[in-house]
């Protein structure tokens, strides 16, 4: 064994620490180069690009108040959360203090109309959704998760009294919430899942399981899906952070959406009082009511997504040199460039055609999952587009494109695969449903 001798102190050391960091270097372990030393260049996205995406003035399309609105919110994305959201999202936590500064928006509610809500239009909240996604994705999933799936199902699902009592503190983002639906067995298959609900005397026991819950391991109230053992059909409730047999714990090591706090929940003989189930959800179908808003909502995030990655690489391009010239100089990077512009143009519209079908109530669950099917599949062909396009730099989240890369999988994946919004739509347009084999349906779905 090599012994190193102290320059201070005149002695040999064995501590096998002590000869490792020699071995290694005076310089192993020292903290890494800011990137804007590092790689001075370019920019880094923590000072945000302006938005170049709107070509066919898609603006225009807007009422002035949904466009202060969307104004109002880049400019917050742009100096609250892109300074700091790589740092979050590479440890995988949630940044508390934006909270107050997200509130301030007043985007949470939604579409939902009175106890202090925003009452705002599909396409406002839509549009909204986007400009959050643009800058990171992680801060509008809690968002949607908070919004567009547990206030919006208090709102359509329950009673006068449970509205006024819960929807003005989460309106202000005072109290946060979690919607829970996917179990460990069931995802796709949400339906079946097996988490009970037992009627006892003033209240109802919840024992089960859920997984994937976005929020979850400090929301304050969760929305809970359960099977009502005495009538075999899917209920809602209401469960407060704290009750005795409720458990949340984090799921770790994801690669995508890191700053969500993602969660499995267990319940192990959890009381809910009478007052806190929810009376319009008395079977499956009773979730489509949220549902067809959330999805909606859901599929504006992979354009707001891919609005950013575009306008990362667009100033990107103008900057980064090679071979004496800039990045844009050059033919095929302009193509790829196009090609992204092209998809957020088409992405843009259909979106925006979803919202006007729904605010005419003419949407229908196939519009929906079509469009949130077929958008995230071009902002995936786009994602991957802008991640050639920045090269090595295509790897850091600190030129976002990378982030949003993988930001972007989990959304492909969450309100309904690709897969099985593609058959909902297909059901509608044929008639045949085909989620399950024909074998297993025991009857040819001819």
């Amino acid at each position: 064994m090599t012994i190193y001798s102290s320059n201070n102190a005149g002695y040999s050391s064995n501590n096998p620490d002590d000869s490792e960091k020699a071995k290694k270097g005076s310089y192993f372990g020292l903290p890494s180069l800011d990137v804007s030393v590092a790689f001075p260049q370019a920019t880094p996205a923590s000072i945000f690009p302006p938005c170049a995406s709107d070509y066919y003035q898609f603006d225009d399309l807007l009422t002035p108040e949904e466009q202060a609105l969307r104004m109002k919110v880049r400019k917050c994305m742009e100096k609250e959360i892109a300074p700091i959201m790589t740092e979050y999202w590479e440890k995988a936590e949630f940044p508390f203090h934006v909270v107050p500064k997200l509130a301030a928006l007043r985007i949470a509610g939604g579409t939902i109309k009175g106890y202090g809500c925003p009452g705002l239009s599909v396409t406002a909240s839509a549009i909204t959704t986007a400009e959050v996604s643009r800058v990171d994705a992680s801060c509008s999933t809690f968002i949607l998760v908070h919004s567009s799936l547990a206030m919006l199902t208090i709102a359509l699902c329950g009673s006068e009294a449970q509205k006024q009592k819960y929807l003005p503190s989460l309106a202000q983002l005072n109290t946060i919430a979690c919607w829970a639906l996917t179990e460990p067995d069931y995802g796709s298959d949400a339906s079946s899942l097996k988490t009970t609900a037992t009627k006892v005397e003033g209240g109802w026991i919840l024992e089960g399981q859920k997984r994937w819950i976005g929020n979850s391991t400090f929301a304050d109230v969760l929305i809970i899906f359960a099977r009502n053992t005495t009538t075999n059909q899917i209920n809602g409730y209401i469960v407060k952070k704290g009750a005795p047999g409720l458990t949340a714990t984090k799921i770790q090591n994801k690669i995508g959406l890191r700053i969500v706090q993602n969660g499995d929940i267990q319940f192990k003989k959890v009381f809910v009082p009478d007052e806190d189930r929810l009376p319009g959800v008395n079977s499956f179908q009773d979730t489509n009511k949220v549902l067809a808003v959330s999805r909606v909502m859901v599929a504006w995030q992979p354009i707001g997504i891919s609005m950013g990655a575009y306008d990362m690489c667009h100033r990107y391009l103008k900057e980064r040199k090679q071979f004496g010239a800039p990045l844009a100089a050059f033919q095929i990077n302009q193509q790829k460039l196009v090609e992204m512009l092209g998809n957020i143009q088409a992405m843009t519209l259909v979106g925006w055609r979803l919202c006007k079908l729904y605010e005419k109530g003419k949407m229908t669950p196939g519009h929906a999952s079509l469009a949130k099917a077929w958008i995230t599949l071009k902002a995936r062909e786009t994602l991957a587009l802008g991640r050639e396009l920045l090269g090595g730099n295509g790897i850091l989240a600190d030129f976002l494109v990378a982030k949003a890369f993988c930001d972007l999988e989990p959304i492909y994946t969450y309100e309904g695969t690709y897969d099985i919004n593609t058959l909902v739509t297909g059901r509608e347009i044929t008639g045949i449903a085909s989620f399950k084999p024909a074998a297993l349906n025991r009857r040819s779905r001819l």
